[in-house]
């Protein structure tokens, strides 16, 4: 697969069948991961693939416990996502949200359904400049697999809990980064056409100066050069 293809097509897959990954196909993604840059190649990382069935069924249970926690947090105005990004329309993002929530649902209630999870443990890892690229490694990886999934943080809200159940040494330092629910999709890939332009959300020499050029569609599949427009 052409890397801008997997670059330009790779989003969160939150409905998955219920097939297993081949343990080959696994270790390609994993092996993807743990070429990902790191500083000093310190390799601070630590990933546990879990598909056992009852192991998976606790994790679900914990998983719709920690997102009421914040759904309950952005009802009241209080988690992240609340407000839209600067410059954003408020009924758009509403609506996004709104999406969000109902394809998240889907996992939530089909969790016990998830053929893969994935954690993915850090130490030391200043505000994740190490672990960061692994997971999108991983999530390139599995993409040109044919995998799909996405990268969930709720668990933080059980993370004594998901440390417990994995056996994580924490006496040593180790803490989650993040977990991955990793399948094959139900729906279809495709271009992530719904972005603001790049001269909306980059500048040059200064914040708020103009980048220099536009960008008035996505530039893969690749369209020519009048792709590109100086701006004025």
């Amino acid at each position: 697969m052409d890397v801008h293809e997997a670059l330009y097509t790779t989003r969160m897959m939150r409905r998955l069948r219920p097939e297993p990954i081949p343990l080959d196909t696994q270790a390609r993604i994993l092996d993807a991961a743990v070429r990902a840059p790191n500083g000093g190649n310190t390799q601070r990382w630590h990933f546990v693939a879990v598909d056992n069935r009852k192991l998976i069924g606790k994790f679900a249970r914990l998983f719709r416990e920690a997102r009421a926690l914040e759904y309950e947090k952005f009802r009241t105005g209080k988690g992240p996502m609340v407000m839209p990004a600067p410059g954003a329309d408020p009924a758009t993002h509403a609506e996004t949200m709104r999406r969000i929530k109902g394809s998240g649902d889907y996992l939530a209630d089909h969790f016990e359904r998830v053929p893969l999870l994935l954690f993915v443990f850090a130490i030391d890892d200043l505000g994740g400049a190490n672990i960061y690229p692994a997971i999108w490694s991983a999530l390139l990886a599995a993409r040109a697999e044919g995998v799909g999934g996405v990268l969930t943080m709720v668990l933080n809200n059980s993370r004594d809990r998901v440390n417990e159940l994995l056996g994580v040494p924490v006496e040593e330092g180790w803490k989650m980064a993040a977990m991955l629910t990793l399948g094959y999709p139900l729906g279809k890939w495709g271009l992530a056409a719904n972005r603001r332009p790049v001269h909306e959300v980059s500048s040059r020499n200064g914040w708020g100066e103009p980048f220099g050029v536009e960008v008035p569609q996505p530039l893969w599949p690749p369209h020519g050069t009048a792709d590109l427009a100086a701006a004025g």
